[in-house]
């Protein structure tokens, strides 16, 4: 009886009888041959029926398969050097599972919203595959790389009283007798997390109910947040570091056939694994800004166009460090040689993507602090117990936030980030 295997293991199969259970992708015949294109989850590959090696039957039922018929396919693994998986099945016998017709996403091109429309199908194609296999493995090199530097998780509630921003942009609801928020982060969270267990990190869904339809913005996402007791900003910057050039090596080392299937450059993300990252004041991006003839002033914040100008003139991931105090949150700790900007730093990914992680030292004087809070407007009472951090036993403490669909969109060199997350949401877009 042949052995039931996933196509992802044919690599160990080679010459032998095996049974796969597949949808079929695409087809195409040619007189005493047909080519059966297969996929089961876990890989792409290519079925081989040729009539005089099979019953009429079977060689009949491949002729007639539809697109996205499930099917169970037993055959021998041979090798198949012509195709970037490297391996084919010849196929002995088709048993049909599931009937498909008339399945709308065809071998033709469709545009972006009608793919969109039909996104719980759309995932079956090979660059959502190989978009989310990615997704999958930063996941889990995110979970290694901080359970190997001796971080925990915690994770911070998704419904809040207040916002962390600081913003009006906010998803509010009712809560019983109280407006609540949707969370915009889990960091003021994470601070409690760093004063009881030392380094922490969140990872969950976060909201922004920004009115943006830039293809770096959703209205949610994933968010990691790592925050650490006992460390200043120089230090957290180098967690950063190392933390972005771990994601980037275990994506080269596990997503190989992901990214042959999405053309992407191996060669160039290899350079990102190298340390340290540039780093540069925001005093000196505006002066890169103005020469490349930005009309930008000090004092301004970056947009899409001014972050992509900056990243071009680097070759890795560059820190743009000490925003000014008025474009940035409350919570960040001054500069302690100048009044007017803090100890905090954006991480740009190369290539034109922008902003992936923004960080800071955080504030640890309680009157500092508290200060801050309602020199911005803020509700007092909704912070009395980010102030408690402060009031015993506050430590210098540091941390940052990398946006998850930020930094897949850069890593797999995607053009928006609605693909690198399974079911996008933007302000036109809650379905499906």
């Amino acid at each position: 009886m042949a052995q039931r295997i996933s196509i992802i293991d044919a690599k160990d199969h080679v010459g032998e009888e095996v049974k796969i259970g597949v949808w079929l992708t695409d087809k195409r015949s040619s007189g005493k041959i047909a080519f059966l294109q297969l996929r089961d989850g876990s890989a792409f590959f290519q079925g081989v029926v040729r009539k005089n090696d099979v019953s009429e039957e079977v060689f009949e039922t491949a002729k007639g398969l539809r697109q996205e018929t499930s099917f169970w396919v037993t055959g021998v693994i041979n090798e198949d050097t012509r195709s970037h998986f490297g391996y084919e099945i010849q196929v002995s016998d088709i048993e049909v599972v599931g009937e498909s017709e008339d399945f709308p996403i065809t071998p033709k091109e469709h545009g972006i919203e009608f793919l969109l429309d039909h996104r719980h199908l759309w995932l079956r194609s090979r660059r959502p595959y190989a978009i989310m296999h990615v997704r999958n493995e930063i996941i889990r090199a995110t979970y290694e790389f901080f359970n190997n530097e001796g971080f925990i998780k915690m994770d911070s509630p998704i419904l809040t009283g207040s916002a962390p921003e600081g913003t009006t942009e906010l998803f509010q609801t009712d809560y019983f007798d109280h407006d609540a928020y949707l969370s915009q982060s889990g960091q003021l969270y994470a601070e409690a997390g760093a004063m009881a267990y030392g380094k922490v990190f969140t990872f969950g869904p976060t909201f922004r109910a920004e009115k943006s339809k830039t293809r770096r913005h959703l209205t949610e996402f994933w968010m990691i947040e790592p925050e650490m007791a006992f460390t200043n900003q120089d230090e957290s910057l180098k967690v950063q570091e190392r933390y972005i050039a771990y994601l980037v090596q275990n994506v080269i080392d596990h997503c190989e056939y992901d990214l042959k299937l999405l053309d992407r450059d191996v060669d160039q993300l290899r350079k990102y694994t190298q340390l340290p990252y540039p780093r540069i004041s925001y005093d000196e991006a505006i002066e890169m800004l103005q020469k490349g003839g930005f009309d930008s002033k000090w004092g301004d914040d970056f947009g899409a166009p001014e972050e992509t100008y900056i990243s071009d003139q680097f070759e890795q991931p560059v820190f743009i460090m000490n925003y000014p105090k008025t474009i940035k949150p409350f919570y960040m700790k001054p500069h302690p040689d100048r009044d007017d900007v803090y100890l905090c730093a954006d991480l740009l990914a190369p290539e034109g993507y922008g902003e992936i992680i923004g960080g800071s030292e955080r504030e640890t004087d309680y009157d500092a602090l508290k200060e801050a809070v309602l020199a911005k407007g803020l509700d007092l009472s909704e912070y009395e117990w980010y102030l408690d951090l402060r009031k015993y036993g506050s430590v210098p403490h540091s941390g940052f936030g990398l946006g998850l669909e930020r930094a897949i969109t850069w890593i797999c060199k995607l053009d928006h980030l609605r693909e690198a997350i399974p079911f996008p949401r933007m302000i036109n877009r809650i379905k499906p």
